[in-house]
């Protein structure tokens, strides 16, 4: 799972704009390996980095 942890617009897919905090991708798509590990170094246009992969935190609580 990944957080963004810089606002962006997704350019190469249907212009969602991600805000900080919000889970990549959104509910509905997927993003490729190239593309997540574009959007997760600094290996692209603007040399900074988009998202972060979290841990998933567990979904119910014993």
């Amino acid at each position: 799972m990944y957080k963004t942890v810089s606002r962006f617009k997704e350019l190469k897919h249907d212009g969602h704009v991600y805000e900080v905090g919000d889970v990549y991708p959104k509910e509905g798509t997927k993003a490729t390996k190239a593309r997540l590990e574009e959007l997760s170094t600094t290996k692209n246009k603007y040399q900074e980095v988009f998202i972060k992969e979290v841990d998933k935190a567990p979904d119910d609580k014993e």
